[in-house]
């Protein structure tokens, strides 16, 4: 691996990086300022948006760099649209920033290699007939390769990068660098809330045995499922470091988003179907719904990958959340306010009115929640995410004041990032129907709905 492949892991080194950056874009963005006093209003605000889509290239550059923690930011916010550039750069951004999900970083087989055999004791082709040395894909703090066992399996091999543990502890001290940086370019952000929630999850993504037992849990919960596939964990191979598991092949988010609308309307089912179906029928969910973690099969399901960030709910607080939605959806403002109170969600019930607090429920939730045809888009899903976080929320006034207790975080954040990738699909649903399935038990009135309800009768 050469000097300029390596994964920084110092904390200076890395901070560095992100300092330089910062103080560079901060000099242009002054720059352009002093020169704009010149400027006609038209020609100041085309500078300003080009430096500002600079700084959001820039910030791609450096966050696919670093890996780790900040690699985790740069493919959040590759399909959640936060308003960090122009509109009319947006669609260009965003292409930038889906290269994170995907590219394998530079570093060398020879360095993977080692991690492997470090692992396992043994060389690489005692453990495997064959082994791609080209990667296929890249996660966070790893990437994978597929291979063969000697049974004749195809397998998946994802691999820790060599160091990056060292390189994560550094993202945690350098954290809030890089989010004053994000913050430069997007005002709105909130760097204390994405950072806790990355500190808090970011350790559990370094087990691989524990995200072996993940997948190997959610692979016997959708074992024979008519339209969701989660491969099988081969778990004799499965060490700290390295997950190997059943190898499956289709067609990436990108390629699906170029599907007509009836078939990415079935994907956007399927999406929230897995991830809001597993945390409420089973109390156990994947919590990365990014693009990058699922796929297409030739058979027409889905299959989700990559169980890393991974929550057991207790049954009570799936059955509170459940309740609220119930009371929301029943109109039971009161009600609603006194379920919110007794588990520490608000303080202060005489604040709130009902119609107020079913208002800020609709505008939150009302889009799985509405007995009604939605289209989800990435601007739909931009206005219920600054809804819920930014200053300029007409709810920021109360927010200020709500709690968010710490069961309940998690599954929040799957809820919006299930959100984000359903909107770049631009699929249209009547979520709220579906979501009555679990919600109240209703019947269900899709066809998948209908399969799905097949599926678990015959496992009963």
């Amino acid at each position: 691996m050469s000097k300029d492949d390596k994964i920084p892991t110092g904390r200076i080194r890395r901070s560095t990086q992100v300092g330089r950056l910062a103080a560079t874009q901060a000099a242009k963005q002054m720059g352009t300022r002093a020169a704009n006093l010149t400027r006609s209003d038209e020609a100041a605000n085309e500078a300003l948006s080009k430096r500002q889509l600079e700084t959001a290239e820039q910030i791609v550059a450096a966050l696919g760099t670093m890996k780790g923690a900040a690699m985790k930011l740069g493919q959040q916010l590759s399909f959640m649209d936060v308003g960090l550039v122009p509109e009319e750069f947006r669609a260009d951004f965003q292409a930038k920033l889906a290269e994170l999900r995907d590219a394998a970083p530079k570093v060398s087989f020879k360095e993977m290699k080692k991690v492997i055999e470090g692992e396992y004791g043994d060389k690489l082709e005692d453990v495997f007939e064959t082994f791609d040395p080209v990667p296929i894909a890249a996660a966070s703090i790893g990437q994978v390769y597929k291979a063969r066992l000697h049974d004749g399996r195809d397998v998946a091999v994802k691999v820790q990068y060599p160091g990056i543990a060292a390189a994560v502890r550094a993202d945690m001290q350098n954290l809030g660098l890089i989010l004053r940086l994000m913050k430069s370019v997007a005002p709105g952000l909130d760097p204390k809330a994405m950072g806790q929630e990355i500190r808090d999850r970011i350790d559990e993504e370094l087990d691989y045995e524990l995200e072996a037992s993940n997948q190997k849990a959610l692979a016997r919960i959708y074992r024979g499922h008519p339209f969701i596939f989660v491969p099988d964990v081969v778990t004799s191979l499965s060490h700290e470091k390295v997950i190997v598991s059943e190898f499956v092949s289709g067609r990436g988010f990108e390629e699906c988003k170029q599907l007509p609308d009836e078939e990415r309307n079935r994907i956007g089912e399927i999406i929230f179907r897995f991830y809001f179906g597993s945390m409420y029928r089973h109390q156990q969910f994947s919590g990365d719904p990014h693009p990058g973690n699922s796929m297409l099969l030739d058979d027409g399901r889905m299959a989700f990958l990559d169980f890393g960030l991974f929550k057991r709910l207790p049954k009570e607080v799936a059955e509170f959340e459940l309740e609220l939605q119930r009371l929301g959806i029943e109109r039971k403002g009161a009600e609603l306010i006194d379920h919110l109170s007794r588990g520490g969600w608000i303080s202060g019930k005489k604040d709130y009115e009902p119609d107020e607090v079913l208002h800020q429920f609709d505008e939150f939730i009302g889009w799985y929640t509405k007995d009604e045809e939605v289209r989800l888009s990435p601007g739909y899903a931009t206005k219920v995410m600054l809804e819920m976080s930014d200053p300029r929320s007409s709810f920021f006034g109360k927010m200020r004041h709500e709690t968010l207790p710490p069961d309940h975080v998690f599954g929040r954040r799957v809820e919006m990032l299930t959100l984000a990738v359903i909107g770049q699909l631009r699929a249209t649903a009547n979520w709220g129907a579906i979501a009555r399935e679990w919600i109240f038990g209703d019947p269900p009135r899709t066809e998948l709905g209908r399969e799905e309800a097949e599926f678990y009768a015959s496992r009963s």
